[in-house]
């Protein structure tokens, strides 16, 4: 019999104690590293019934749960997708665990293509909202009436500006902007990225809109931040291809780091 985010709960309570998270991080491709920062217990997801099998290269797929510049967090070293098997949902019961650990907000991760040049690889982008250019949900089953989830200000403005000052703080740039979800796997064409910039696309990616509905759906606070590894299909010479996004993600996770490093010291 499958178990339930509280029983879930209560199996990582037992391991890592019983006092409650304050923040959750998923980790996107390449920041893994920040996982192995947190003073405290790690556990796989293999023995967290339901989890899901983060079967991504460059994904490390454990649940830390411990002190980070002061703050109680629980990381997510990987993330399902989509483009895996074709689940919208694959994060939900995941986040589901996170809200029961006495979380009230998430710091969502991810690598992207870029579509400005003033935001190049290497660099970092906060999401100021996003297009959910996929179509697809999480949400899609959902019986109950909390399924009609308002949207505005998914972003939530309190932890952007948060985030934008410990970047400061910092002396790095994080400029703003809006993220596409594309379902992958396959890249996007030099045409489908004309369409998304059409639209008011700054960036693009794989991930990370479903767990912003989801987590507003569970009454979580939401930011979330790219790590640009590329510029987008046609904005550039560049070869894109995974091996690329593993080789530049580190490069804008040290950044984003320092920054969550700030934000966490003052959260």
């Amino acid at each position: 019999m499958p178990m339930t985010a509280q029983d879930l709960a209560v199996l990582i309570q037992s391991r890592a104690g019983n006092d409650p998270v304050r923040l959750g991080l998923v980790l996107g491709s390449g920041l893994g590293h920040l996982a192995e920062e947190v003073k405290g217990t790690a556990i796989d997801y293999a023995d967290l019934s339901g989890f899901p099998h983060a079967g991504v290269s460059g994904h490390n797929p454990k649940l830390v749960i411990g002190e980070l510049e002061g703050v109680r967090v629980a990381v997510f070293g990987g993330r399902a997708h989509y483009y895996e098997r074709g689940r919208g949902d694959a994060m939900r019961l995941p986040l589901e665990v996170l809200r029961e650990l006495g979380a009230e907000a998430v710091i969502l991760t991810n690598a992207a293509g870029s579509m400005r040049s003033d935001i190049p690889p290497g660099d970092l982008m906060l999401l100021s909202d996003h297009i959910n250019f996929s179509g697809l949900n999480p949400l899609i089953g959902e019986p109950s009436d909390a399924r009609f989830v308002p949207m505005t200000d998914a972003h939530d403005p309190a932890l952007r500006a948060s985030l934008q000052a410990a970047a400061k703080a910092e002396g790095l740039p994080l400029k703003e902007g809006v993220y596409a979800w594309y379902s992958g796997p396959s890249f996007e064409t030099p045409a489908e990225i004309r369409a998304i910039r059409t639209l008011g696309a700054d960036a693009v990616g794989m991930s990370t809109v479903p767990e912003v509905i989801l987590a507003r759906f569970l009454g979580l606070r939401v930011a979330a931040v790219s790590t640009i590894t590329n510029m987008a299909a046609g904005m550039s010479d560049e070869k894109i291809s995974h091996e690329h996004t593993k080789a530049m993600a580190p490069v804008g996770a040290a950044k984003l780091e320092r920054i969550l490093r700030r934000f966490l010291s003052d959260f």
